[in-house]
């Protein structure tokens, strides 16, 4: 296990270098995404460019200019994006619980943010900006200016390692015996 402080957007090097189990922090203009910003992106595209972007599962709670809170919300329900956000250039997905690590091979990582941690999360960002934010808050796409946002597990990396599907499948050879 190895530390990185990263600067966002992500270079594919950046990516490679980065296994399952290290640990991260980023710093750099990071977006937010939820399920209607995701479905969105998906009929129209995105209103940013992604490329080499970190993407947050998180609904943050803002007032006026300042976040209050950016806690992660959980990643499965925007798996059925995945593919065409990594295509669309995003080196990093951030959230919680997990996504399938196929689409991540040779190309991006997911992070692992801990929950609970929202208050936490809202001091390492600033905001710089919103798109759609017709969606409502939570649902917005948020621009957030992070400063040594983390730490944050690589849960999945490039090279296939996936440590969501390690500990079901080691939790699985526990209970067969």
């Amino acid at each position: 296990m190895t530390e990185y402080h990263l600067r966002t957007p992500l270079s594919g090097a950046d990516v490679e270098k980065l296994l399952a189990g290290d640990v991260v922090f980023l710093s750099g203009p990071l977006f937010t995404a939820r399920d209607k910003a995701h479905a969105l992106m998906r009929r129209a595209g995105s209103p940013v460019s992604l490329e080499g972007a970190a993407l947050y599962h998180c609904g943050p709670l803002i007032l006026g200019d300042r976040v209050l809170s950016a806690g992660p919300t959980t990643s499965g329900r925007m798996a059925r994006y995945t593919d065409e956000i990594l295509r669309m250039g995003v080196r990093a997905i951030i959230g919680k619980g997990g996504l399938p690590g196929e689409p991540f091979r040779s190309r991006a990582i997911y992070l692992a943010y801990p929950g609970g941690c929202g208050a936490a999360a809202a001091q390492q960002l600033r905001v710089l900006g919103v798109h759609l934010l017709e969606l409502g808050m939570a649902e917005s796409l948020w621009v957030f200016e992070a400063k040594e946002f983390g730490p944050m597990i690589v849960a999945v990396d490039a090279h296939g390692k996936d440590l969501y599907q390690e500990v079901r499948r080691s939790a699985l050879e526990q209970m067969l015996g």
